[in-house]
This record gives C-alpha cells, sequence and structure tokens, in this order.
C-alpha cells in the first residue's frame, strides 16, 4: 500500500515538475487564494452556524424564562386561595363541627363566612374551582365550596392527599368533571387543569379535610395552551409522573410522533444523571430541547423548536459564501495570468545570465529595471557573483597563508624538541649527582613546556588544567623556603570540566608573585582552587590564597578594570592599556585582565572574573564558567591536599 501511495505521489511530482512555470504560478496563485478562502469559508460558516443556533436557543430560554415567571405568579395565586380559605376561625368550626348546625347558624354561617369563600374566587377570576372537603359527617354540604370528604376518597390523588400535613400536591390532568356532574351522564370537560391540594389539621396531627384550588391550564401556563399557534416551536408542562400536557392542536407534536416518547426519557434522564442532550432528530429533521425546572411544583417546562428554518437560513448564506469564492477564484487566475506574461519576460533574461556563469563567465552580471521580486533577485544574484569571485580571492589568501603557517609549526614543533632534549640530558645529569630536587623541578618543567606547545585548541579538561598549575608549584617552590601548599577542593565529576586553556595558571601565578612578603616570615603559604555550582548551567572556580590580601580601593579599581576590558573592542589588555596611576596605585592585573576578555570571548557576556580580598587575610579570585562535563562522575567531593616541599 505504501509502495503505491509513493508512486503516486512520484507521477503527480514527475507530472507538476514538467508543466511550464506560467501554468505553475497560475496554479500556485489559485491555492494562494483557494486554501485561506476555503479556511477562512469553514469557520465563517461554523461562526454563522453557532450564531443562529445561539440566536435561537437564546429566544427559546428567554420564553422559557417568561412563562416560568408567568407560572410561579399563578402558584403564588392558589396557594394565597388556599391559605385564605382556612383563615377564617368561623370557616374551621363549621369544617370540624362534631354537631349539627340550626337553621339560625347556617344561615348567619352563610351570610358572613361562605359570602367571603365566594369573594375569594371571583377577585382571582384565574381560579376554576375552590373546594373544601371535611371529613365530619355533621357538615352540611353548600356548593359549590364546602363539600363532604366521601366525595372524592375514589380519587387516585386522595391517598397522597390524606397525608401531606405540611405539605403540597400539585396533581395535573387532562381531563376533570365537576364534582357536581360527576354521577351523571353529561360528559367531562376535556380541558386541562392543575389542582392544588392542602391536608388540613385541626387540632395538629388529626385530620380534618381537604382543601382543593383548580386553575385551567390556558390561564396556568398560557404560552403552553395558546391560541395563536407556531408550528415551528411546541412548550410542553412535565409533571413529577412525567405526564406531558400540551396544546394538541399544535402541527409540531403531530409531523413527529416520537416526539413526546423522546421528551419523556431525557427528562427522565436529567433526573437520574442532571445530564440534558438538547439536540434531537426525527425523520431526517432536527429539533432543539430546551427546559427550565419548575422546582415550586416538582415539574419541567420544556420548549421545542424546528431547526428547519435555521438550517435553509444557514444553507442559503453557505451557498451564496461558495460562489463568491469560485467567482474571487476566476478572477484572481485571470489576474495571474496576464501578469506573469510580463513576469516571465525578465525571468527568461535571468536564467540565460546564470547559463553563462555556468559556463565559467563569473564576471557576469545582468541589469533589470523595475522593482518587484525578480527585480530583487537579479540585485541578489549580481552581489552573489561580486561575493563569489571575493571568496575565491579570500581562499587564495587562506591558502597562502596555511602553507606559510605549516611552516611556522614544523619549525616550532623542531625548536620544541630541541629544547625537550636539552631538558631530558639536563635531568639526567642531576639524577647522577643525586640532586633529585632539581631533577623533580625539570620534570615538573618539561611537563609546563610540553602543555603549553601542545596547542590542539582552545579547550582542556579542568585536571589538565589543575595538573598544569601542579607542575608550576613545583617549579615555583624551588625558589621559597617555606614551599606553597596546593590545596584542592573539586568534586570528582568536575574533573572532567571543559575549561579555556592556560586560564587559571596566570591566576595562581598572580598570587605566587604578590601574596606574601619574602620577610613575612609565615610558613603557611596555601592556594586553595574550589569548584561549586552556582547556578543553573554556570560553575564558579574560585583561587583563594592567604597571603596579605589587596587594599579595598585596589579590588574596586581591578574590578572595574575588569568590567570595562569585557566590554573593550580592541583586543587583550597590555601595560600599554592600562593608565600610569593604575600602575602607579598596583592595581595592575594585566593577566587577570587577559583571561577575563578570554572567558567573555569564548563563554559571552555573562562570565568573567570577580576579585574579593580583606588585608592580611586572604585574596579570592572567583571565575564563572558554563558547566560543560566532557564525561560523567561521582557525585561525591574529594578534597586533596598537595603539598610540594
Amino acid at each position: 500500500m505504501r509502495g503505491e501511495f509513493g508512486r503516486l505521489l512520484h507521477g503527480i511530482k514527475y507530472w507538476w515538475d514538467r508543466r511550464s512555470l506560467q501554468t505553475r504560478l497560475i496554479a500556485a496563485s489559485i491555492l494562494i487564494v483557494l486554501i485561506p478562502g476555503l479556511i477562512v469559508s469553514v469557520y465563517s460558516f461554523r461562526a454563522i452556524n453557532e450564531t443562529y443556533i445561539g440566536d435561537t436557543l437564546k429566544k427559546s430560554e428567554n420564553l422559557l424564562e417568561m412563562e416560568q415567571l408567568h407560572i410561579s405568579n399563578q402558584v403564588e395565586v392558589l396557594e394565597r386561595a388556599a391559605q385564605l380559605a382556612i383563615s377564617d376561625r368561623d370557616v374551621i368550626n363549621y369544617l370540624t363541627s362534631d354537631t349539627d348546625p340550626n337553621t339560625q347558624e347556617l344561615i348567619e354561617f352563610n351570610e358572613s363566612a361562605f359570602a367571603n369563600l365566594t369573594r375569594i374566587q371571583v377577585n382571582n377570576p384565574n381560579i376554576e374551582h375552590l373546594r373544601l372537603f371535611s371529613s365530619s359527617r355533621q357538615v352540611y354540604e353548600i356548593w359549590p365550596i364546602i363539600f363532604r370528604e366521601d366525595r372524592v376518597r375514589k380519587e387516585p390523588w386522595f391517598p397522597k392527599a390524606a397525608g401531606l400535613g405540611d405539605q403540597e400536591l400539585w396533581v395535573f390532568q387532562h381531563s376533570d368533571p365537576e364534582i357536581m356532574q360527576r354521577f351523571t351522564p353529561q360528559a367531562p370537560d376535556t380541558t386541562p387543569k392543575v389542582s392544588l391540594l392542602r391536608e388540613m389539621n385541626i387540632p395538629a396531627g388529626h385530620h380534618a379535610g381537604l382543601i382543593q384550588v383548580d386553575m385551567l391550564l390556558t390561564h396556568f401556563t398560557s404560552k403552553t395552551f395558546s391560541g395563536r399557534q407556531d408550528n415551528e416551536s411546541q412548550m410542553y408542562l412535565i409533571d413529577s409522573d412525567l405526564e406531558l400536557f400540551t396544546n394538541r392542536n399544535n402541527r409540531l407534536g403531530k409531523t413527529s410522533p416520537g416526539l413526546a416518547g423522546a421528551i419523556q426519557s431525557r427528562v427522565r434522564m436529567l433526573r437520574d444523571t442532571h445530564k440534558w442532550n438538547q439536540e434531537y432528530r426525527e425523520n431526517g429533521k432536527s429539533y432543539l430541547l430546551t427546559y427550565r425546572k419548575l422546582e415550586q411544583i416538582d415539574g419541567y417546562l420544556l420548549n421545542v423548536v424546528s431547526l428547519e428554518g435555521v438550517l435553509r437560513d444557514i444553507s442559503t448564506i453557505r451557498n451564496m459564501i461558495i460562489g463568491a469564492n469560485v467567482g474571487f477564484i476566476v478572477l484572481v487566475t485571470l489576474i495571474a495570468y496576464i501578469l506573469n506574461a510580463f513576469i516571465l519576460k525578465n525571468l527568461k533574461r535571468l536564467t540565460e545570465t546564470m547559463k553563462k556563469v555556468r559556463k565559467g563567465e563569473l564576471n557576469t552580471g545582468i541589469e533589470i529595471r523595475g522593482g518587484g521580486e525578480v527585480g530583487e533577485l537579479a540585485h541578489h544574484f549580481n552581489k552573489l557573483m561580486r561575493t563569489i569571485n571575493e571568496l575565491i580571492a579570500q581562499s587564495v589568501r587562506k591558502q597562502a597563508l596555511s602553507k606559510e603557517a605549516e611552516l611556522r609549526t614544523l619549525h616550532n614543533q623542531i625548536d620544541s624538541h630541541f629544547l625537550y632534549n636539552t631538558l631530558e640530558n639536563i635531568k639526567m645529569l642531576a639524577e647522577m649527582e643525586n640532586q633529585y630536587k632539581i631533577s623533580d623541578a625539570l620534570t615538573s618543567l618539561g611537563g609546563m613546556m610540553r602543555y603549553n606547545f601542545k596547542w590542539s585548541g582552545e579547550y582542556v579538561k579542568l585536571k589538565d588544567e589543575i595538573r598544569h598549575i601542579q607542575n608550576y608549584i613545583e617549579v615555583m617552590n624551588i625558589r621559597f623556603e617555606e614551599p606553597i601548599k596546593l590545596q584542592l577542593e573539586i568534586p570528582d565529576e568536575y574533573m572532567e570540566l571543559e575549561v579555556l586553556k592556560v586560564s587559571l595558571q596566570p591566576i595562581v601565578e598572580n598570587s605566587v608573585k604578590h601574596a606574601w612578603e619574602e620577610q613575612d616570615g609565615s610558613s603557611d603559604h596555601r592556594i586553595t582552587i574550589r569548584a561549586e555550582e552556582s547556578g543553573s548551567g554556570r560553575v564558579q572556580i574560585s583561587i583563594t590564597d592567604n597571603g596579605k590580601g589587596i587594599p579595598e580601593d585596589r579590588i574596586a579599581l581591578l574590578n572595574q578594570r575588569c568590567e570595562e576590558a569585557g566590554h573593550e573592542r580592541s583586543g587583550f589588555a597590555s601595560s600599554a592599556s592600562i593608565s600610569s596611576t593604575e600602575l602607579k596605585a598596583g592595581v595592575g592585573g594585566i593577566g587577570l585582565l587577559n583571561v577575563h576578555q578570554r572567558l567573555r570571548l569564548f563563554y559571552g557576556p555573562e562570565f568573567g572574573l570577580r576579585v574579593e580580598s580583606e588585608e592580611g587575610r586572604y585574596t579570592t579570585v572567583n571565575m564563572s564558567i558554563p558547566k560543560r562535563l566532557l564525561t560523567g562522575g561521582g557525585i561525591h567531593h574529594a578534597e586533596t591536599i598537595i603539598d610540594r616541599g
């Protein structure tokens, strides 16, 4: 499979390479326009789709919010009516009486308390019925408000209502006949309604009856049962038993018979898992489902919106975008074809000139007037030819210098071998005369000379530089009555650290020359070299002597001189580059300045030297270098004291 795909790509590439430059430029122009156009179109289409869907969702949610507010108001009306019905003490006494009232009591109750109950319904025209059911058998029924409880004992909601206590029960019904017509052949009213049921516990814990307040759903949720039907949306009211209530005349529910079942299953999933899927498809049609939780009645208000109209609008806009892209590509193709005809004329001239260069005419140039990419290409071609000629001349000069350097190196090797042989002869004479101290010094001196003459590169390992310093100390100790002790506090792994060659030796040499006076009488002359990590990817090497130290003003001048030397471009420091005032002040430090400049040159401006000192106690030169280990090492620290006496 891969082989076939590779051959196909190779065939396409071969075909593409055989096309003319003009064809490829036109194709490239089309691709340059087509690819961004497709990307912009896709993102634009997605943005438009999200905008339309978002607007539809927002409108649906706003509609639900308004209807939820309306339902909350109607709930308050029903609850207030139920509360007012039992707030009259005379009504409570009548419903809970265990004796038969006389005629006078009935007349007085009818004219006062019962009249107040009637006014509750009159003052709230949306209330369909107000019913008070008494459990007392001595109560006389006063229609249409006061009844005995026996009339509703067979209702499916009665067992729940009889044990409510202080709770409320909301019952939704598709149809409920008038209580006074339930046992007549008259057909029941099919208008759905909602009933608020409360239990009367008088005294507390004693069931005295029920309160029922009814309201037609056309008043309770007006938009769900609105007479003005919108064929693009439909609202549903869902009770605690997942029963659906909606306007059956709406066309949306009729064209999607599976919608009701889908709503019930999604509401059930919402109650169980708190997850909601707002997208629904049936018979190739898309719907958007949004809901609001009705906490007061333990139900849901749901709005279903058809997306057919929205998708038609989106499809129209998509076709317009595609048509605009096609027209734009055709226009770009025509423009590219015309412009390429002018561009290729100068490109052909440039091609002919390049053929002359290929034949060896290196001084060939071309003059193309005007700007643009071709003119810029011709300009850079001319500069390239000049650069090639300069590089050829430079290469010739380098070859001559290289030959001269090889001869000079050969001469130095001859001189160094002569010196090595001479030192070896003197060493043998010293051993013959039993002058072993002189023999050891000559061995160290030979090691120093080999280290200096063998300049194979700028970088060496720290252990090689340390060995060079050990040789230097051994040679210097010949001239001192009290030998200098070299103490190393360097972790083993840092012995493989990469350092500049002959970067530590000038600092040690500076300590040997200036740290101690010959007549100070001290027998403890010590130089300590430490290495430790001072930051991420950075190592600090410290060279400390226990000599006489340097005055504070001279330390400040020396550090300032190092900082200034790090920014000079004229070369390394020399005695001429240090002022006479500094020389008289004893600042000096030419070797330190040169080491500092080398460190910055090879490692960067953030590395270099810093001098610290305290008169009469010590002088420390801190060298900051990058952490570059050439080989691995241990993690323990080696502290070795080398005493050359």
